[in-house]
Formats: structure tokens, sequence, C-alpha cells
């Protein structure tokens, strides 16, 4: 098999394929992408407007131009489509696995959609009709129905003719799956152990039943756990009954580990939903708003706070210098402690697994932390500030703040994801702020009681 060209997207490339196609020159664009792996023209589209990308994709082969529009990321794609007619779409999705095809048609209008399934191929029009009735974010939304099924009481030979009928429709396969007369799942088969074993050999007689079926109903998130935890590269549903219905394998599994981490980096630095920096003005000022009026009104807390304390401020002005760094030194802490158990909480076990036994660890850190930052602040104001009373004030005060932080950032997030919520709300602003104000709080508190 040939090995696709490799590709870089200079600056002088750039410029010459945009002339091309400022030109539409077809046979110049076809040459020059006749080896190129999609993969990489899917990247080259994201360079150019819709109608430019359409233009390219119209010259390419229609298996090729069908793997490109499934790999563009939802938003391009949905841009690209809105240019298409109805039978040009049924012609590109014709050529995809049945899941892909209920992906496209739920970002596509309802009267495209159904336009488009009235045109498909018949097969792929039951397994779509099937696929559409689940949410798009659980198991059954996220399968396919293209599989290998066996019965379990066929012979290895009847077996292997059977595979070569179905694999047609099946791009990728390492495994049979056995079912009985009424579709149950029974396990799977090998498919090396079909081909080693006797022809006469019945499929039941070799077939494993350590199986790690998931249900239609099951939340994408647990079925991506699942997979990473076993090491799966696909995975059999069933549904009540179970039968089997479909299988999900690791590539739709990478998209939805992707959406999450994504998700969650964008909680985690304060924005509320999902938004790019090419979305609508409006769009972005309403996903960063909500966490910047919190940390406005946490600044405007500590500064009322910090007047209740006027009177300590005016007998040493000194102790105002301190405050950016108990704030920034807690909400470090914090962030620091909040991140390592969201990490932590990605693994659905992390909470029975000894909870106590990781807080205790947790405790130890925050507790060393806090005695080498306050040692070395002790030292450092004592060097600058040649004030005794004023060095050991604040070195008391910074080894409270880290220990509270601490406590602060890790229990959040287990108390948040207690409630069924992501506990990367926990990171980011959110803990910055709180840190903010329990640092002041416990910083003027220790100037009140010790100065």
């Amino acid at each position: 098999m040939e090995q696709a060209t490799k590709f870089e997207l200079t600056q002088e490339f750039h410029d010459r394929f945009q002339q091309a196609l400022n030109e539409r020159d077809a046979a110049f664009i076809s040459a020059i992408l006749e080896e190129v792996n999609p993969a990489d023209i899917t990247s080259l589209l994201y360079e150019f407007s819709s109608e430019e990308s359409k233009f390219v994709l119209d010259i390419l082969p229609l298996p090729t131009r069908a793997q490109i529009v499934n790999d563009l990321d939802t938003d391009t794609r949905k841009k690209i489509l809105e240019i298409y007619s109805a039978a040009e779409l049924t012609e590109v999705v014709n050529q995809l696995d049945s899941d892909d095809v209920a992906d496209i048609l739920n970002e596509l209008p309802i009267q495209v959609s159904e336009e488009i399934i009235g045109n498909l191929d018949q097969d792929l029009k039951t397994q779509v009709i099937d696929l559409l009735r689940y949410d798009e974010h659980v198991a059954g939304g996220l399968m396919a129905k293209e599989l290998i099924r066996v019965r379990a009481n066929w012979t290895v030979v009847e077996c292997i003719d059977e595979i070569r009928k179905q694999a047609e429709n099946v791009a990728k396969f390492y495994t049979a799956y056995v079912v009985d007369e009424k579709d149950k799942l029974l396990g799977h088969v090998a498919l090396q152990k079909l081909i080693l074993s006797d022809s006469k050999t019945l499929v039941k007689d070799i077939c494993e039943d350590d199986i790690t079926p998931v249900e239609t109903y099951m939340e994408e998130r647990e079925v991506a756990e699942i997979m990473k935890k076993y090491d799966l590269e696909s995975v059999p549903v069933v549904n009540v009954q179970g039968q089997l219905v479909g299988r999900i394998t690791i590539d739709d599994v990478v998209d939805v580990i992707s959406d999450q981490a994504e998700e969650e980096r964008q909680l985690m630095s304060g924005i509320t939903e999902d938004v790019e920096e090419d979305d609508t003005l409006l769009k972005n000022v309403r996903a960063r708003l909500p966490w910047l009026l919190i940390g406005i009104f946490g600044g405007m807390l500590s500064a009322r706070f910090m007047g209740f304390f006027e009177h300590e401020l005016t007998k040493i002005a000194a102790i105002a210098f301190f405050v950016p760094l108990i704030q920034a030194t807690g909400g470090n802490v914090g962030i620091q402690s909040s991140g390592l158990v969201v990490q932590s909480l990605a693994n659905p076990g992390y909470l029975d697994e000894g909870i106590w036994k990781r807080l205790m660890k947790m405790f130890y850190v925050a507790i060393l932390n806090a005695l080498l930052l306050s040692v070395i602040v002790l030292a450092a104001t004592y060097v600058f500030f040649d004030n005794h009373r004023l060095s050991f004030i604040v070195s008391f005060a910074l080894f409270c703040v880290v220990m509270f932080s601490s406590f602060v950032g890790t229990l959040t997030p287990i108390f948040i994801s207690r409630l069924g919520f992501n506990p990367a709300l926990a990171s980011g602003p959110f803990i910055t702020t709180a840190s903010d104000l329990l640092g002041l709080t416990i910083y003027f508190m220790t100037v009140h009681v010790l100065l």
C-alpha cells in the first residue's frame, strides 16, 4: 500500500493554494492533493472559507470527500454543509458508517435530514433511523450498527463464510460477537482463533465469555472510562434484554475524551460554555462574564474586609505590603490542590479507594509546604524589614493560609462531585476567589490578635 505524502503547510504552499482557489484551478488542486493524507487535507481546509472548502471537496474522490467531511470539527462542518444540497449530502453520507451518518444528520435542519434519510441506501437507512432515537450522549447514540455477528451453533466454516459477507460493511474488526437465536450476546471469538480452529468446530466451543458489554442508555463518559480501564479497541452494546444492537470503537471514545478534556479545561479557566475564539462576540462575552463578575464581587468583598482593619493598617503600614503575597500564595495552593483532585476524580473508583488515606497524604503535603514557605518568608521579611514581630505575624499567617487553602482546594471538588456536578467547576476562578477571601480573613485576624 502506498504511503501518503508527508504534508507541511508552509506560507508558500498556502499562498499558491489560495491562488489556485481564486483561479478555480481544479487540475492543480487535484494533482497536488492526490497523495496527501485525508487528515492533512482536513487541516488544510480550516485555512479557507466554506465556499472554497466545498470547491476542494468536490474535486476529491467521493470516499476521500466523505472521510474529510466526517473528520471536520462540528462548527466548521456545519458551515460547509450549509452550502451542500440534500442530494449532494446523501451521496457523501452513503459512504460513512451509521453512527457517523447519525451524528451529521443531528447537525442539519430537520427538513434536510428527513430528505437525506429518505434517499439513503436501504440497509444504512434502517440502521440510521434506529440510532436517531437515542440521545447523542449515551452509548446508543455513540454506537455503530456495523459489526460482525455470528451464531453460537454455527461451525467455523459457516462462520467464516458469513464474516466474508458482513465484512463488506465493516471497516475494521478484530473479533466476531457470538449471539444465540434471539440475538442475545453470549461472548466473542477472535478472528485468529477462528482461522486456527478446525472447520467443523462449533463456534460455541471456542467462544469466550470474558466480554464487557455496555447498555444503550449508559452515559458516554462511563463508556469511555470502561474502555480506558480495560484497554478495549471496541465494546459491544446491548439493549435491556441483553440483545446485541451495535458496537462502539476506540475512535468514537477518543472524541468523547477530547470533548471532556476541552470542557474541563474551559471550566477551569472560568468559561461557562463551549466556546472558541472565532465564535460570535456575544457568545464569547456570555461564556466569560459570569466568573469575571464573581471575581469582581470577591475583590469588592476583599476591599470591604480590609476596611474593617483600618486601625491595624495605620499602626504598621507595612502590613499592607504582604496582602498580594498572602492572596497569591493562597490562590496558587488552592489551584494546585483542586487541580490534582479533579484529575484524580476522573478515576471513578477514586472516592472508594481509601479516601481518608488520600486526604491524610494531602494534609501532610500541605504541612510540609506551609512550613517551608513560612520559614522562607520569615527570613525574608526579617532581612528586609528588620521587625521580629512583623516577620512572625506574616509567616504564621502564611502558614495558616497555605493549610486552609489546601484544605478548601482538596475538599471543594469532592463536594461538588458528590452533588453531581462537574468537579472542574471547583477550579480556576472559583478557588482563586475563595482563596483570596480566606487568605485575607486569616491574615488580618492574625494581625488583629498578635499585633
